[in-house]
């Protein structure tokens, strides 16, 4: 028991004595917990950020690579030897071998960088990659260059693509403008630093750049604007040229000289910066005289008729991805004459006379174009009003009736009366309201007396006189009522010029050709144009002689004395409703000639017939066509003798009499009293 006691004595005297232990146990407990937390105490801030910093970088890095693997493993087949995307080039020839035209993209000689000028190389590296001999391919220091550049400015005056850059970008990828593309872009100029020069990389940056006008390379840009190859030239216009870098089409010389000059002046200024020149030559440079830059002659003023070739091609060979290039019978000097006659005649006369445009075609009797104006001005209206419009050709379309007469079995002298129609709804007059009552048919013809052609349409009926057109080459659909005969349906002036050619060589079928040649680049050849052709009968030369007898008079006696150039010739006035077109078409031995003149809303001229103007544009033009050119006879395929030099006689050609036989015609003192004016303008309109 007592032991026992003592044992819990014991316990209770070490129970008292636990607190005071406790307590010393305690601090030691928490001078170790307060180590522990000296121990992991939370980094700095700035440690903090630099930790999070790298993790992001890190992941950034692995994002980015996963980026540029994805962008890569899309990127196009890349060669040393790639081309670029570009429209066909077609360059237009005309007969003496002279270039009329280009179309499409045009590419230069290829030059290597020791054939092109310093000062031109120079140029491009002082306004577009200073650093190129230095950097990688992408240029850093530039971009922030750059970048700086435009904030200061507020706007984008300059770009941080490096030469190597746009030579990848022109290369290889699209114009779209996103990130993919630049990511593609900087892989692309990596590549083409490892894989070529310096001088690689710039030779063929300077041989595929686009520098306007549809020129790619600087020997093509020298030779638009310069009309010299690239080798030649000056300091200024290699400035003028790494100046079209920036903005092809804004700056180029030949549409905004005075823009190309300014541009042209910060490119010296940059050359003198970068230390390539003088400032006393970059001053030297901007005081010289300018250079006239300009397209020649006959690109200004033979657009339309290239323009008709070129829509030719699909038809005669398909479409060839080649460069081809052109060779036609396009006579220069005529189609000047006949541009400056139209757009002369415009000026001086257009404003008081309401005439604002004009069509022209020469053509050989065999079909061959000479020459087709297709409106006043090409850079203010591409639309050709002589091959694509169709207008009333008015009372030149009456030699068609007339020959469709003698075709069934009428003669020159047979009458018919000129007299004012009362049967019927329609009534057309005559000039002046002037008749005289029997006539034969070449005095109608010659005179262009409405009333009578009228009454020869309805004995005849309008389906023969259909069928003749069609003969002719007038494809355009012809409205089968009598205001036919006064030429009320449209049709385009090259079908009346094909008609009046059959007319010039007795009556042969021809089809009008301006195509000669079409060749590749290379001298492959894709169409030639025989020799000699077959050209089959469409009329009886008998029946061809006696019209252009008929029409021979029109040029002596009638309504197309303006016109007369003092050789044997053929021709008909035309003056439609209203005067709303003006025509003359004739014809020599040697040369067919078509004229219009009107408007394009189709409203009347003032006082405008087809014996006024239009008659003396097609003198002026006709009269020195014909010097240049000799008859050709033409192969008929039936066997059967031309017109040309086999006419009968009192044919206006030859015979055994060199004018046409006077037979009574209206007095001369009539014409005279009228002033030479005896065509009245058709009227369509039917008369209630």
């Amino acid at each position: 028991m007592a032991k026992t006691k003592k044992t819990n004595t014991s316990r209770k005297t070490k129970s008292k004595s636990s607190p005071t232990k406790r307590k010393g146990s305690a601090k030691k407990t928490t001078a170790k917990k307060t180590t522990r937390k000296r121990k992991t105490k939370k980094p700095s801030l700035f440690k903090r950020l630099i930790k999070w910093l790298f993790v992001l970088g890190l992941w950034g890095a692995i994002i980015l690579t996963a980026i540029i693997a994805y962008y890569a493993s899309d990127l196009p087949d890349i060669t040393e030897n790639a081309t670029f995307d570009r429209r066909r080039a077609i360059i237009v020839k005309d007969r003496s071998g002279d270039i009329i035209a280009r179309y499409g993209d045009i590419v230069g000689n290829k030059v290597g960088i020791e054939d092109i000028p310093p000062y031109l190389v120079q140029a491009v590296l002082a306004i577009e990659d200073r650093r190129f001999y230095h950097h990688p391919g992408i240029d850093p220091i530039g971009l922030a260059r750059a970048m700086a550049v435009n904030a200061k400015a507020g706007s984008v005056v300059q770009g941080g693509s490096t030469i190597t850059q746009q030579l990848a970008k022109n290369l290889f990828l699209s114009r779209e403008r996103t990130l993919k593309r630049k990511i593609q872009e900087a892989l692309l100029a990596l590549w083409l630093e490892y894989e070529l020069t310096k001088d690689e990389i710039l030779t063929a940056y300077l041989n595929r750049v686009y520098l306007g006008s549809g020129t790619y390379g600087v020997d093509a840009a020298a030779r638009l604007y310069f009309h010299e190859p690239v080798q030649n030239l000056s300091l200024n216009e290699c400035a003028t040229i790494a100046g079209l870098l920036k903005a092809p089409s804004r700056y180029a010389p030949n549409r905004n000289p005075s823009l190309s000059k300014q541009r042209a002046q910060v490119v010296l200024t940059a050359m003198v910066d970068a230390g390539y020149i003088t400032e006393d030559q970059a001053t030297g440079e901007s005081k010289l005289p300018p250079k006239p830059i300009q397209k020649p002659t006959n690109e200004l003023t033979s657009r339309f008729y290239s323009d008709w070739i070129v829509d030719q091609l699909n038809d005669l060979i398909g479409t060839p991805e080649e460069d081809l290039i052109i060779e036609t019978t396009l006579d220069s000097d005529i189609q000047d004459k006949a541009t400056i006659a139209i757009d002369t005649t415009i000026g001086r006369f257009g404003a008081e006379k309401h005439m604002s445009q004009g069509a022209f075609i020469a053509m050989r009797p065999d079909g061959e174009v000479l020459a087709i104006v297709g409106g006043r001005n090409y850079s203010r209206s591409q639309f050709n009003r002589a091959t694509q419009s169709l207008r009333p050709p008015g009372s030149s379309f009456k030699p068609i009736l007339y020959l469709t007469a003698l075709e069934k079995g009428w003669d020159i002298d047979d009458t018919i009366m000129d007299e004012p129609i009362t049967d019927s709804k329609y009534q057309p007059k005559n000039f002046g309201d002037r008749y005289y009552g029997e006539v034969t048919l070449e005095e109608a013809m010659t005179y262009s007396l409405n009333t009578a052609a009228v009454r020869l349409m309805k004995e005849l009926g309008t389906a023969p006189v259909i069928n003749s057109a069609k003969r002719l080459g007038i494809t355009s659909e012809l409205q089968p009522d009598l205001s036919l005969a006064l030429g009320s349906s449209g049709v385009s002036l090259l079908e009346m010029a094909n008609a009046y050619a059959i007319f010039a060589n007795g009556g042969l079928q021809v089809q009008p050709y301006g195509i000669l040649r079409i060749t590749n680049n290379d001298g492959e050849l894709y169409y030639e144009r025989p020799n000699q052709q077959a050209h089959t009968r469409v009329f009886n030369s008998s029946n061809i002689n006696d019209l252009t007898r008929m029409m021979g008079s029109v040029i002596e006696y009638g309504t197309g004395r303006g016109a007369a150039i003092g050789v044997p010739m053929g021709g008909k006035t035309g003056t439609s409703n209203e005067s709303r077109d003006a025509l003359f078409m004739g014809f020599t031995r040697n040369v067919v000639g078509v004229v219009w003149l009107g408007n394009d809303d189709n409203s009347s001229m003032k006082g405008v017939t087809g014996g006024s103007y239009p008659a003396r544009i097609w003198a002026e033009v006709i009269a020195e066509a014909n010097k240049r050119y000799t008859a050709t006879p033409l192969h008929d395929n039936q066997a059967r003798p031309s017109a040309f030099g086999r006419l009968i006689e009192n044919l206006i050609f030859g015979g055994s009499n060199d004018e046409p036989q006077q037979e009574r015609f209206i007095p001369r003192e009539e014409i005279e009293r009228r002033g030479g004016e005896l065509e009245a303008p058709s009227s369509y309109q039917l008369n209630d």
